[in-house]
């Protein structure tokens, strides 16, 4: 009996102390008698968010997404919880980041702010990316991701920020498909290197580091006796790089290369 009575006294006070943090506002955040309490906690939000307190800034913005489902505030908190596990950093972080962007975007697609969580996917797959000697999974989904904020938002402010972050994956994925070119040309396996360059170069023609693939695929092409093709490449080189590793070389075999057809052609 006394265990009961006891056990009555526990549940009694747990249920008042559960009221009293109803009664303050959803989990005690908010005083009691605020006038616009989805305000409060959304300014109290920004203010933990600026001073990179993610776990509290979070369960600030959260409470509007749960309890003021009307709130004017709260697709900008939904916004704002992705934010901060963007800023905590973690891999477990950055999917969940991932997960509130997309559900913002499922919710609310036609807001002003939709860009925003376009791009914030793509930049959480980027924070992701791998060295481009391993794997590249997340690299493609970065650089899916952005091309869709390219075509969906032509107009937003956040464009070119957006496109430099496309070019910094694709580089890293045409980086790992030039590595593997490399390889091939430094095993003296010209016939595997030789279509690798050739595909980096068709899907991806504004590759950074585009010089050098012009460089080692028209010596893989002079190797395997074709001259005649390997000289386009190199003109390219010199007329695309004012400044290049492969520059001085490049020029040398260009005029390398013209003397030997012409010399074909008088000799013929």
């Amino acid at each position: 009996m006394r265990l009961r009575a006891h056990l009555r006294v526990v549940l009694v006070m747990a249920l008042a102390a559960v009221a009293g943090a109803c009664a303050s506002g959803p989990r005690g955040l908010v005083p009691p008698g605020t006038a616009e309490p989805d305000k409060f906690l959304f300014d109290k939000g920004n203010d933990a968010l600026g001073k990179k307190k993610w776990l509290v800034a979070r369960e600030f913005y959260k409470q509007i997404t749960e309890t003021y489902t009307q709130s004017p505030y709260r697709p900008d908190a939904k916004l704002a919880i992705g934010d901060t596990y963007l800023g905590e950093g973690s891999a477990e972080a950055l999917v969940l980041g991932i997960n509130e962007f997309k559900e913002f975007l499922s919710y609310y697609p036609t807001n002003p702010r939709a860009d925003y969580a376009q791009y914030k996917i793509g930049l959480a797959h980027m924070r992701q990316m791998r060295g481009p000697q391993r794997d590249q999974t997340e690299t493609r989904e970065a650089i899916k991701e952005l091309q869709m904020f390219v075509d969906r938002y032509p107009n937003s402010s956040l464009m070119t920020e957006a496109r430099a972050k496309l070019r910094e994956s694709r580089d890293r994925l045409s980086e790992s498909d030039y590595l593997v070119g490399y390889f091939y040309y430094r095993q003296r396996w010209y016939v595997g290197a030789i279509p690798r360059f050739k595909d980096l170069l068709k899907s991806d023609p504004d590759y950074s580091g585009r010089d050098a693939v012009y460089f080692y695929l028209a010596d893989a092409l002079v190797k395997t006796k074709q001259e005649a093709e390997a000289l386009p490449y190199l003109e390219k080189l010199v007329q695309e790089y004012e400044r290049s590793q492969f520059l001085e070389e490049a020029q040398r075999q260009i005029t390398n290369l013209k003397a030997q057809a012409q010399a074909k052609s008088s000799g013929s």
